[in-house]
């Protein structure tokens, strides 16, 4: 009965080491969370004796839905990367980093769910917060992720010093950025918000040098 802790504590320590593994999962639910945004893009139902223009126009009536679809796709994709830098940067890992990142992979698999969400209530203030509490969910989670690991010396300790510093501060400007772009709706209608969040994906997936964007 006494060499029960220490068997625990072995566990503990050689539980959530394999980063492979890690990546892996990680790789898998950001795929399978990207092909479900499709999902809310349904086809138009037209009647019997409906038109090309009929479907023209219900078509453009998916405009809403395809910007939604467009915006999370974009924030999977930048999260996706962003995690992706992190794990690179690993030397190890070890079972509190694991539960971490599967906390974070938890944020992911919410988006899908505040996709449709914000698609079939985009007038709402309540669906665009929760929208917003999601990517706040994302960037949060892997900040902590960041932190633990440097704290941890987790990372490639050659090339944190740099690094670390960057990571942290694109992770905090955009979410300045998604708070102050939700924060919009308290003034305007919510297509304003979205739109200001959709255009900061944007910078952040093309790039442009931006003098202080361009940093992180």
């Amino acid at each position: 009965m006494n060499r029960i802790p220490g068997y625990r504590r072995r566990f503990n320590e050689m539980a959530g080491t394999n980063i492979d593994r890690l990546a892996g999962i990680s790789d898998g639910i950001f795929s399978v969370g990207m092909t479900l945004l499709v999902l809310g893009l349904a086809l138009p139902t037209l009647s019997a004796h409906g038109t090309e223009g009929d479907l023209w126009r219900a078509l453009l009536g998916l405009g809403p839905n395809v910007l939604v679809y467009t915006l999370s796709f974009m924030t999977l994709g930048i999260f996706w990367v962003g995690q992706g830098t992190q794990l690179n940067l690993l030397a190890r890992s070890n079972r509190n980093y694991s539960w971490l990142q599967l906390v974070f992979l938890f944020a992911v698999t919410v988006v899908p769910f505040s996709t449709q969400l914000l698609a079939h209530f985009p007038t709402y203030r309540v669906a665009l917060v929760e929208y917003w509490l999601n990517i706040l969910l994302l960037g949060m989670t892997l900040l902590a992720g960041l932190q633990y690991g440097l704290r941890a010396h987790l990372f490639k300790e050659a090339e944190m010093p740099e690094v670390a510093p960057l990571m942290r501060g694109r992770i905090f400007i955009a979410q300045s950025l998604y708070a102050i772009a939700t924060a919009t709706c308290l003034v305007f209608p919510t297509w304003v918000s979205i739109t200001l969040i959709f255009l900061v994906q944007l910078n952040y997936v093309v790039a442009p040098r931006i003098p202080i964007l361009h940093r992180f």
